[in-house]
């Protein structure tokens, strides 16, 4: 939704919401009877263990029971596509304002983000520099990490 709006197509990366909006509207249908078609459970589920965890769905409804199963899994996914496509499109300066940000910034916390939701300025960021080493003793000679033996790998001889 929001690569639809920002970039003007879709992406392969969306593949993976579209899936599990749709898994998630076909549970609330099937499995947990949150829908028009009523507080009912369609498909009896089956688990069989053999060679891990299998579970295969029997179906005990009608075809015209399908179809309306199908309907009503479009109508949800749809409905909340159109809610999140109209909430991003009602919040793009936002958007593109937290977007600014985590591209200056890398990580922000809650109080930046507070602060680019009510459309105020935020603070400098502080630049941290890592401490520099302390300068070396008068007449010490600066100390050499031992160099590592060389040896050959195993398997391998010499020459």
């Amino acid at each position: 939704c929001a690569e639809e709006i920002f970039l003007g197509h879709i992406t392969t990366g969306a593949g993976n919401d579209i899936e599990r909006a749709t898994e998630i509207a076909r549970k609330m249908v099937c499995d947990w009877g949150m829908s028009v078609l009523g507080p009912l459970a369609f498909g009896k589920k089956e688990e069989a263990i053999f060679l891990g965890r299998e579970i295969a769905q029997h179906r005990d409804y009608s075809e015209d029971t399908a179809i309306h199963i199908d309907q009503e899994v479009r109508r949800i996914v749809t409905a909340g596509y159109e809610n999140a496509h109209s909430i991003l499109e009602n919040n793009r300066e936002t958007l593109e304002r937290i977007a600014m940000a985590l591209l200056e910034r890398e990580v922000l916390d809650a109080t930046e983000l507070k602060l680019i939701l009510e459309n105020k300025p935020l603070p400098e960021k502080v630049r941290s520099v890592p401490p520099s080493p302390p300068p070396p003793l008068p007449g010490a000679e600066p100390k050499q990490a031992p160099r590592p033996e060389l040896r050959p790998a195993p398997g391998f001889s010499k020459g």
